[in-house]
């Protein structure tokens, strides 16, 4: 039996931007805390594109790493 997970709605989610991010729409990334569990990942220029939607503890991991905390 394989089981599948139904992706998020992500039609609604409150989406916020880094406070790192530049003021002039650059390269950013978005992401939502609306789904408990997950973070939904999307690129700020283009926020009807793909989205990648994560286990919260990969983001968790995927930011310390970035932080040189791993």
């Amino acid at each position: 039996m394989k089981i599948t997970n139904p992706e998020p709605d992500l039609a609604s989610a409150s989406w916020r931007k880094s406070s790192y991010s530049a003021g002039d729409g650059g390269n950013c990334l978005e992401v939502t805390h609306d789904h408990p569990g997950l973070v939904p990942v999307r690129d700020s220029k283009n926020p009807d594109g793909p989205k990648l939607v994560l286990r919260a503890d990969a983001w968790s991991a995927f930011i310390a790493d970035l932080k040189g905390e791993r």
